[in-house]
């Protein structure tokens, strides 16, 4: 996937912002950041729970790597943007979006 697929679809979900942490641009909903793009390095890192986290790694360790450290154990992941596919970054952009979003938010979202 591209760095602007990934702008697009993160954008489409509800009330995401654009911003820029460390030089790179994130993705916040409600002030708090899930995404970031990592676009010279064809990297994405994004916040899971540390139970998606665990279930993602296990899966495909080649696409998803926890962050090294203190991060990494709070759930921050690098996703490989050269392995995944749209639906998968859609999935976890979701994911994402959810761990971090209000809680009135997700639930006035989560379909029926």
């Amino acid at each position: 996937m591209l760095p602007d697929d990934v702008r697009a679809i993160a954008l489409l979900l509800p009330d995401v912002v654009q911003g820029a942490h460390r030089g790179q641009a994130d993705f916040r909903v409600g002030g708090r950041i899930f995404a970031t793009l990592w676009a010279e390095e064809d990297r994405m890192v994004v916040r899971l729970s540390p139970t998606i986290q665990a279930d993602l790694v296990e899966t495909d360790p080649d696409l998803f790597e926890p962050i090294p450290g203190a991060w990494g154990q709070r759930g921050w992941t690098n996703v490989d943007l050269t392995l995944t596919d749209e639906e998968t970054l859609r999935q976890v952009l979701l994911a994402a979006w959810s761990h971090v979003a209000p809680p009135g938010l997700v639930a006035f979202h989560r379909p029926a």
